[in-house]
């Protein structure tokens, strides 16, 4: 009987690997491109209709364009009502003496289709590909036409903006040239896209104060979105930062291989396949296995991030449902932790990979993999979802990191083994400890459960957590761990602990350290370590008297909703509208700063006890400026109904003072994040670029910094 030659497997293996990793690769790098942006964008490309011109001639501006497939892209054709269907298409046109427009642009190719289900009217759209066209009088040697376009894109699952896409055509040679015409805007002004020659001008940045700030108003004409910039800088770039989730998913999947369910499995999976004579087959099945735990736990990661996407990070966040939701889970992993019940898989599911595994071959491995995954899940489940609960909450990337860290950490010890087997005898035997490790990660869980209470008890203004509340159960959860550590208090699984080893003091030791650094809490210590976990300070009942700090700025007036509901920090005085705060501001000749904030926002409050803190900082904002806070995740004030509108940027009806801070943040800045801190004058010119906390990094030098660098312009504008 023929032999297998140990090689060519070896070739087949290495080929069977490549093509599995780089399928995962592939399949990530999709998802990313896909969901990490919104919708894939159309890519605009402008010419003219002939390659030169005389002056005098009538000629066009084409603006051709490819739909991505399975996609609609809407022109500026419709039936509906202004105010009401899909966004239709604009374009603004930068003029210049060189040309002047001749009638309103027109979309080529497109389709009218009813919008039955939705709108009940008509509107044009492209599909494939799509064309606009522009006529124009030409008249001297034009260098380039610089335009602006904003439109919407859909499909089956929904909508996303085009938004502020700006191109320019090439250069067109014109013999001969024509006296333009008295213009009646400053050449670095626009005309809108339903501009004729003698049309009036879109209002500037600088005259939109003068009839009521409401450029992010759709219905009062102001024309699109047009994002604020300062010396041509809108605000600092800054890439989501991801390696606390990933050290977190590191940590967790760490603590996963330290619970009964896993750690005795260690040693008799290396076992497994490390008693295979040929050493290469066992290096193959061994790294296999380990690769596909991380691809396992990396594709659930990757259909998380695919279900949820970045558009749901904010309604994850800061809604009562998935927060009360994610209390409720918490609480059941910890009664799990504690011995109550056992969360398991249905045995059938089990059984069924556990049948696949015992093939062998390339195969068994990969469900090996799968196997202990699931086997497992009644000690990981918690842990999983824990990490995918403070993954979901962030871009569309999050979740594929957090799994990726969890699983790579979760594996290493199976390839780590696998290539020095002697290690084996090295790992300490299974035990009582291992019970101990789970009681530990249970208290941790109903401590983190308080935290996503906490979070709609601010945004729907329930005033169930106070602070001193919220910091006197973290008081007692932390109090009952450490006396777990030192053997006090037992559980049913526990052994008795007759002997107190070095690691258990030593954590005990820190617990209670932790006790005790919150004790002044709660009486108004601001507790800087604990900065954007705990409730804000204003929810605090009880206060020494050397905490409360005396406020010297004022206002122009009673500020709106200043009920107690809506703060800004360190007793500072301010507003929290918009409007009202801008005209404080051109009344009282200061600079106006904005603080895009949420109830639920972790950051804000870092910056907010880090920042805004110091003593130059809070002087700052007192004698210079006029302050706002917009919370942007209020859920609770509503608008008077004479003061709602429609969206410019989100094209919906706003009645509620969160959305409509959301709807000017995202109008004016471009942005969604919080915090984001703007400074404007009185017309609402900006005078530095919006920053956000990355920016500053959490530290009071360059806030203050900052906010001199604002009153310096400031105080240039005057002059």
């Amino acid at each position: 009987m023929s032999q297998k030659n140990p090689f060519n497997s070896c070739i087949f293996v290495f080929l069977m690997f490549r093509k599995f990793i780089l399928t995962a690769i592939l399949s990530v790098i999709t998802f990313t491109n896909a969901f990490a942006g919104g919708f894939p964008k159309p890519k605009f490309v402008a010419s003219f209709s002939k390659a030169n011109a005389n002056a005098g001639d009538i000629i066009e501006i084409v603006i051709k364009f490819d739909v991505p497939k399975g996609f609609h892209v809407f022109s500026e054709k419709s039936d509906c009502p202004e105010d009401d269907g899909p966004q239709r298409a604009m374009i603004d046109f930068k003029s210049n003496t060189s040309y002047q427009l001749i009638g309103k642009f027109r979309g080529i190719g497109d389709h009218m289709v009813k919008e039955d289900e939705v709108w009940h009217c008509s509107s044009g759209e492209f599909i494939d590909k799509g064309e606009f066209r522009q006529k124009i009088k030409v008249l001297s040697a034009i260098s380039e036409i610089e335009m602006t376009i904003n439109g919407q894109i859909c499909n089956e699952s929904g909508c996303d903006n085009i938004r502020d896409v700006v191109i320019k055509t090439p250069a067109l040679a014109v013999q001969g040239k024509i006296e333009a015409p008295a213009p009646e805007i400053a050449p670095s002004e626009t005309t809108t896209t339903n501009n004729t020659i003698d049309s009036t001008p879109v209002i500037t940045n600088e005259q939109s104060a003068a009839i009521g700030s409401a450029r992010y108003k759709k219905e009062n004409g102001h024309g699109v979105c047009q994002t604020k910039t300062y010396n041509g800088v809108q605000s600092a770039e800054t890439k989501e930062n991801s390696w606390g989730l990933f050290i977190l998913a590191l940590i967790s999947g760490f603590a996963a291989l330290l619970t009964p369910c896993v750690f005795p499995m260690i040693p008799m999976t290396v076992s497994f396949f490390i008693k295979n004579k040929n050493r290469k087959i066992a290096l193959r099945d061994s790294f296999l296995f380990a690769a596909s735990i991380i691809a396992f736990y990396t594709i659930i990661g990757t259909i998380v991030a695919y279900t949820f996407g970045a558009s749901a990070a904010n309604w994850i966040s800061t809604h009562w449902i998935p927060n009360i939701f994610f209390t409720v889970i918490f609480m059941v992993f910890a009664a799990s932790f504690f011995g109550a019940f056992e969360i398991v898989l249905p045995s059938s599911i089990v059984n069924s990979v556990d049948k696949q595994a015992d093939k062998g071959g390339i195969t068994g491995p990969i469900f090996m993999a799968i196997t202990i995954a699931l086997v497992s899940f009644s000690c990981t489940g918690p842990i999983v979802g824990t990490v995918m609960v403070e993954a979901v909450k962030g871009g569309a990337l999050r979740p594929i990191i957090g799994m990726f860290g969890f699983s790579l950490a979760f594996a290493l010890p199976f390839g780590l083994l696998a290539l020095f087997p002697s290690w084996l005898n090295n790992l300490p035997k299974s035990g009582g400890w291992l019970n101990s490790v789970k009681v530990v990660l249970g208290f941790i869980e109903l401590a983190f459960a308080l935290k996503f209470l906490s979070i709609p008890d601010q945004t729907y203004h329930w005033g169930i957590l106070d602070r001193e509340i919220y910091l006197a159960i973290w008081i007692v959860i932390f109090t009952l761990l450490g006396l777990y550590l030192l053997g006090k208090i037992r559980f049913a699984h526990d052994d008795a602990v007759e002997k107190l080893n070095i690691l258990r003091l030593s954590l005990a030791v820190v617990v209670f350290s932790f006790v005790m650094y919150m004790i002044p809490g709660m009486w108004g210590a601001p507790l800087k370590g604990l900065a954007g976990y705990l409730p804000p300070m204003s929810s605090q009942d009880f206060k020494s008297a050397g905490n409360s700090q005396s406020s010297e700025n004022t206002i122009c007036g009673t500020a709106k909703y200043s009920d107690g509901s809506l703060n800004i920090p360190h007793n500072i005085q301010g507003y929290f509208d918009y409007e009202e705060a801008l005209a404080c501001a051109k009344s009282q000749n200061k600079p106006l700063f904005i603080d895009f904030t949420g109830h639920g926002c972790v950051n804000c409050r870092k910056m907010e006890e880090k920042a805004w803190s110091h003593p130059e900082a809070l002087k700052l904002l007192k004698d210079k400026y006029v302050v706002v806070a917009l919370y942007v995740d209020d859920k609770k004030i509503k608008l008077p109904k004479n003061e709602w509108f429609i969206g410019n940027a989100s094209g919906k009806q706003i009645t509620m003072l969160g959305e409509k801070n959301a709807e000017i943040e995202e109008c004016y800045f471009g942005k969604t994040t919080q915090p984001l801190y703007c400074i404007m004058d009185g017309n609402e010119n900006l005078l530095q670029p919006a920053y956000g906390a990355e920016f500053f990094n959490f530290k009071s030098e360059p806030f203050i910094q900052f906010l001199k660098d604002g009153v310096t312009s400031f105080n240039a504008i005057k002059k």
